[in-house]
């Protein structure tokens, strides 16, 4: 590597895509190989505490990279209503691309990573969307994408319209089992004739897509009536207790490390489900579980929930966190680094800053 720092921007179309997961990922492996890496966020969008203005990203993989103050970009701005407002009253006059241009007098890493704003246009009020900040630094960029719609491939080949010969290439990330063949035999070539090159496909992992049981109280606003000490256990999948209790074991016998939402009053349901793989119990309805279901949730340190909403509104919830949740655990931490040093091509992106 040059001693003049080289500048990586990891972006994406479409937000909760996996860039802290990528990025976590490729500076641990390119720390073992000996680069100092370097690592910011210009644009922040999740407080690490409400009463710290700290991006919580950032925090985690400070922390996560045991990166020491030297090695760290400030972030420039938090995103929120409270700066959107005063940028669009007038009240906030600065020149923020001017600030970023501060970040190539700073000493300090080989190559510095940047993780980007959540879409390619997030940030353009303030100039620091994803093509302003590669054009001020002279970034190279890697795209994360998931495959959840084709779409996603017109994406790509917009942004690449957009980013030029700065885009590097693209990590296609969460591919579910049923897509693999078609993102591998179709997908990948298809844009490495369009001159897309692909780092790295990652295949889907429950782990990776999976939430805490602290998480989950947080986002339902849940009761917790016993077992408030195993509330760091992780839910993978999610299972309806609405059929019959013979029905029922059967379809939990097939899930692992599942949260179930049941009525308050299925005592059947709930008793059975502490008998497999079950790490969160979910009652709605607000109706107190029986006091044999607490005993051996007890037993078995099975957290036990109660919530406002009803089934539906309750399925949902969870349903929108599997799909929101941020890399802030450590044994997605260790999952990941392994999966970045496995399927991601970094001979191919050193290659770029030789």
């Amino acid at each position: 590597m040059p001693k003049s720092a080289n500048y990586l921007l990891v972006g994406s179309t479409e937000a909760y895509s996996g860039k802290s997961t990528i990025t976590i990922g490729m500076a641990h492996e390119l720390q073992k190989q000996g680069i100092n890496v370097a690592y910011g966020k210009p644009l922040g969008s999740c407080l690490a505490q409400p009463s710290i203005p700290i991006d919580a990203d950032v925090s985690f993989v400070t922390e996560t990279l045991k990166l020491p103050q030297n090695l760290l970009r400030p972030t420039l701005l938090m995103l929120n209503q409270t700066t959107i407002e005063k940028r669009l009253a007038g009240t906030d006059k600065t020149n923020y691309q001017q600030s970023l241009a501060q970040y190539l007098e700073v000493e300090g890493g080989d190559l510095v990573i940047l993780e980007g704003p959540r879409t390619l246009e997030e940030g353009n009020l303030f100039d620091l969307s994803l093509p302003q900040v590669a054009e001020v630094l002279d970034a190279k960029v890697i795209l994360v994408e998931r495959p959840n719609k084709y779409s996603f491939i017109d994406s790509l080949l917009s942004a690449q319209e957009r980013l030029g010969d700065r885009l590097l290439g693209v990590v296609i990330n969460d591919v579910p089992p049923g897509a693999e063949e078609m993102i591998t035999t179709l997908v990948r070539p298809f844009l490495e004739t369009k001159n897309i090159p692909v780092l790295g496909i990652l295949h889907r992992s429950s782990l990776l897509r999976s939430v805490t049981v602290a998480e989950l109280v947080k986002q339902l606003k849940a009761q917790v009536l016993c077992r408030s000490d195993r509330l760091d256990l992780m839910v993978e999948s999610l299972t309806i207790g609405a059929m019959n209790v013979s029905a029922a074991i059967k379809y939990f016998r097939k899930a692992t490390n599942m949260a179930v939402v049941t009525g308050g009053d299925r005592t059947d349901i709930q008793l059975a489900a502490l008998e497999t793989s079950t790490h969160c119990l979910i009652l709605t309805g607000q109706l107190p579980p029986d006091e044999l279901v607490l005993r051996r949730a007890e037993d078995v340190e099975v957290p036990v929930l109660s919530v406002d909403f009803d089934t539906l509104s309750t399925v949902e919830i969870i349903d929108q966190t599997f799909g929101t949740v941020r890399l802030h655990e450590p044994i997605k931490v260790e999952y990941v680094k392994k999966l970045i040093a496995d399927d991601f091509d970094f001979e191919r992106l050193l290659s770029h800053f030789q």
